[in-house]
C-alpha cells in the first residue's frame, strides 16, 4: 500500500491542543500536510519540536461562538492560501451521564453546542471553499455513543448521534461536489476528555446502568482496551488522504472490538 503523502494540502483540525487533536496534528504535519489548529486551550508547545513549526499555525477560540467558525476560515486562508483540503472535527466535551429524567438543560446545551452545533457551522464554512475547488475531505469525530444508547449519558449521546446524521446527510448532499465526509466511532481512548467533570457530579444511578463502561474504566488501570491517541489518528490520517477516495458516508468503528457488542 502506498504511504500516505499530504504535501500541497491544507488542514483545519479541532481540539488540536492535546489527545487525539494534538496526536493527529502531527501525523497530518509528518505526512506533509499544513495544518491550522483550532482549541479553547492554549497552543501546544509540543509542535515546536517536530521541526515543522512552519507549516503549523493555531488559532485560540471558542468555536461555538456564532462568529468562530468564520474567524477559522479566514485564519486558515490568510495563512496557507485560499484552498482547504480536509477538515477533521475532533474537539469534544463529555457529560455527567446524566439521563433525561436528571439532565440539567446547561448540561444538554453546552455538550451539544461543542460535540454538534460547532462541527457542523464550521463545516458549513469549510465547504463553501471546498465547494469552489470540487474538492475535499471531511471527518467527524463521533464515539461508540453514537451507535448506542448505553455508553454514555443522554447529551452526549444525542450529540454524537446527531454527528453521524450529520455526517452521512453531507456526504449524500455534496458528493457530486467532490466533497467527502465520513464518521469514526472511537471507544475507550486514553485521553484527558473527563478531566473538565467533577466525579462527584456523575448520575451515579444512570452510571451504574453502564456496565461496559465499568469494565473500560477498569481497564484504565492496566492499558487493557484502551486505545493510544496515535492509533485514532492513524485511522483520521487514512480517511482524509486519497486512499481513502472512494469511501463517503462511512461510519468507522475504532473501538478495539466494544461495537460488536
Amino acid at each position: 500500500m502506498s504511504s500516505i503523502n499530504l504535501q500541497g494540502k491544507v488542514a483545519i483540525i479541532t481540539g488540536a491542543s492535546s489527545g487525539v487533536g494534538l496526536a493527529t496534528v502531527k501525523a497530518l504535519l509528518a505526512a506533509g500536510c499544513s495544518v491550522m489548529g483550532a482549541d479553547i486551550s492554549p497552543a501546544p508547545d509540543s509542535i515546536q519540536a517536530t521541526g515543522a513549526a512552519g507549516k503549523f499555525a493555531f488559532t485560540q477560540g471558542d468555536l461555538t461562538k456564532a462568529e468562530a467558525p468564520r474567524a477559522l476560515v479566514e485564519a486558515c486562508q490568510k495563512k496557507f492560501g485560499e484552498k482547504i483540503d480536509i477538515l477533521l472535527n475532533v474537539a469534544g466535551v463529555m457529560d455527567t451521564f446524566a439521563s433525561v429524567a436528571t439532565v440539567t438543560q446547561a448540561e444538554y446545551e453546552r455538550v451539544v453546542a461543542v460535540n454538534l452545533n460547532a462541527p457542523i457551522w464550521l463545516m458549513q464554512e469549510v465547504v463553501k471553499v471546498m465547494k469552489v475547488h470540487k474538492s475535499g475531505a471531511i471527518v467527524n469525530v463521533s464515539s461508540k455513543a453514537g451507535m448506542s444508547g448505553a455508553a454514555s449519558g443522554l447529551a452526549y449521546t444525542v450529540s454524537k448521534h446527531g454527528l453521524i446524521g450529520a455526517t452521512k446527510n453531507t456526504a449524500w448532499l455534496l458528493k457530486s461536489e467532490g466533497i467527502r465526509c465520513n464518521a469514526i466511532c472511537p471507544g475507550a481512548i486514553a485521553t484527558n476528555i473527563s478531566a473538565g467533570i467533577d466525579p462527584s457530579k456523575y448520575d451515579m444511578q444512570s452510571f451504574a446502568a453502564l456496565q461496559p463502561i465499568h469494565t473500560l474504566q477498569a481497564n484504565y488501570q492496566t492499558g487493557e482496551g484502551i486505545m493510544t491517541p496515535e492509533t485514532v489518528a492513524n485511522v483520521l490520517l487514512f480517511l482524509a488522504s486519497d486512499l481513502s477516495k472512494d469511501i463517503n458516508g462511512v461510519v468507522l468503528p475504532v473501538d478495539n472490538g466494544w461495537s460488536v457488542i
